[in-house]
């Protein structure tokens, strides 16, 4: 059994990159303590501490033990069983999949109900921007 390399701080920064958010608007996020240099710096660490993970959690939507174990092999194997890679010949997929109707459907419904949350995110993201500058 191998041991599994979690780097929590790699992992934040991915699924901060992944929503589209910004180091400094999530130092705003965190409060006047954070600013984009110290999230940087967090973003190198292996370990976080278990409060600040619990705050970057709510911040980005995501599960604490989405940080907490998600490692980078894992990641690549879901990343390639979701996009199928199939091997290429002379640029001719010699093992393409056929989804049924109902698949494409759900991946779409997915594609879409992900695309709808990254805007609200960047909904409230311009309005907590403007209420910033208002100050």
């Amino acid at each position: 059994m191998q041991n599994k390399k979690i780097h929590q701080g790699r992992n934040i920064k991915r699924f901060r990159e992944m929503l589209g958010i910004k180091q400094e608007a999530l130092a705003f996020d965190l409060g006047e303590d954070w600013n984009q240099k110290k999230i940087s710096l967090l973003e190198q660490k292996e370990i976080i501490e278990e409060d600040i993970l619990e705050k970057i959690s709510q911040i980005l939507q995501i599960p604490v033990e989405a940080i907490e174990n998600m490692d980078e092999e894992q990641a690549v194997n879901i990343i390639a069983n979701t996009f199928n890679n199939s091997p290429l010949l002379n640029g001719t997929n010699v093992n393409s999949t056929i989804y049924p109707l109902d698949k494409l459907i759900q991946l779409h419904e997915e594609k879409i109900a992900l695309y709808e949350r990254m805007l609200k995110e960047k909904d409230e993201m311009m309005a907590r921007l403007e209420q910033l500058i208002q100050k």
